[in-house]
């Protein structure tokens, strides 16, 4: 028998896991290289809709997965704590978990399709005719390598990509605390707590709340304030401010001042292209995106599957331009859902509520392992 195709992947985040397994599933050897000593999760919680759970499915993660998620009933938007919008979101696929037990979930499924997964290996860079480049000095040759190292991609920048990045004028930090959800029904006993709900306040002080059950016992809050609000930004959280503004949620805004966290920027990377002979770019390295519509996870797991999918067809002499037709054929839908994200984020119109409608949800239906996904979309 000959010997299968080899793949190397720099980064054991969400897309280099995904496209891992879904190489090593349709029989290629795979090793993934992970700079950090350990494999874990960085963040609280996570929403994943149905581009990335069509992933999963194929996968054979789901049961794992949804054995600690929430299926809220629906997306409630507030501002100033009155209702704006209660949307059932009926016909979309959607849950949220903490993404420590996504990322485990992702892990045993690499683990046990036979990834090979090396933590404390920094990757240095690539070429494109399939090296890869380690700290140590050492080498490595591959028939396919996937940059999914992140927004500082060492894949991405070796290769000379050029990229522009756009910074929004708000951030958030986020944070992963009990529930209490009995506190919380005492101080509003009419509010469904199973949902997934926005609060924000516009006047006279930008300041947001998402308040995302992720399982009985755990709830996922992201603070959100202005960069220029050095008040609102400050880590760890200012309880007298959050607890002023959000009296309601005052159980879970003690626990999240407990903890140190950190304020990120909202943040929209934009590449020239995704490949480069042998090498393809993926997940926050290709397309880093403002959280607006909880897709950067999604896009980075639907497009790793793709590309696994694409790869595998092709044959080693084909794969620099099959590649080439993989981000032609995918790009576009991804690209869509940065700039919605990205005008979700410079507008804030989120908090108008009832959003989840028209191309909005052009992502979060669309089904990536459908073979026959672009006679209509091309």
């Amino acid at each position: 028998m000959p010997s299968p195709r080899h793949a190397e992947i720099s980064g054991a985040g969400f897309a280099g896991l995904t496209v891992a397994t879904a190489l090593a599933q349709k029989g290629w050897s795979v090793r993934v290289h992970e700079r950090s000593a350990e494999l874990r999760a960085e963040g609280a919680g996570i929403v994943l809709w149905g581009n990335s759970l069509q992933v999963l499915d194929r996968l054979g993660a789901t049961p794992d997965l949804e054995s600690r998620a929430m299926h809220s009933p629906a997306y409630e938007t507030r501002m100033n704590n009155v209702i704006r919008s209660q949307e059932k979101l009926e016909g979309i696929r959607w849950i949220s978990v903490t993404r420590p037990h996504l990322y485990a979930t992702l892990l045993t499924a690499a683990r046990e399709s036979g990834v090979e997964i090396i933590s404390g290996s920094e990757v240095t860079g690539a070429t494109p005719e399939g090296r890869i480049d380690f700290a140590d000095g050492t080498s490595a040759e591959a028939d396919l390598v996937v940059g999914a190292d992140g927004v500082g991609s060492a894949v991405r920048d070796s290769l000379g990509i050029p990229l522009k990045r756009e910074r929004s004028r708000d951030g958030i930090t986020r944070f992963l605390v009990p529930r209490h959800k009995a506190e919380l029904q005492q101080l509003e006993p009419d509010t469904e707590w199973d949902n997934y709900i926005d609060f924000w306040n516009i006047e006279p002080r930008v300041l947001r709340v998402l308040y995302v059950p992720c399982n009985d016992e755990e709830v996922y809050i992201a603070l959100m304030a202005p960069v220029s609000d050095a008040q609102g930004s400050k880590v760890p959280i200012d309880l007298a401010l959050w607890t002023e503004n959000f009296p309601h949620l005052t159980p879970v805004l003690e626990e999240a001042a407990k903890l140190h966290g950190r304020y990120y920027g909202y943040q929209t990377t934009r590449v020239d292209h995704w490949t480069e002979g042998r090498v393809a770019i993926i997940g926050d390295a290709a397309h880093a995106m403002c959280p607006a519509l909880a897709q950067g996870a999604g896009c980075s797991i639907h497009n790793a599957w793709t590309l696994a999918t694409e790869a595998t067809k092709a044959s080693n002499d084909q794969l620099p331009e099959v590649l080439r037709e993989w981000e032609r054929l995918e790009r576009p839908i991804t690209d869509r859902a940065q700039d919605r994200s990205q005008y979700y984020a410079d507008t804030r119109q989120m908090a108008q509520g009832n959003q989840f409608a028209g191309d909005v949800v052009e992502t979060a239906l669309y089904n990536p392992t459908d073979p026959h996904r672009h006679e209509v979309n091309v």
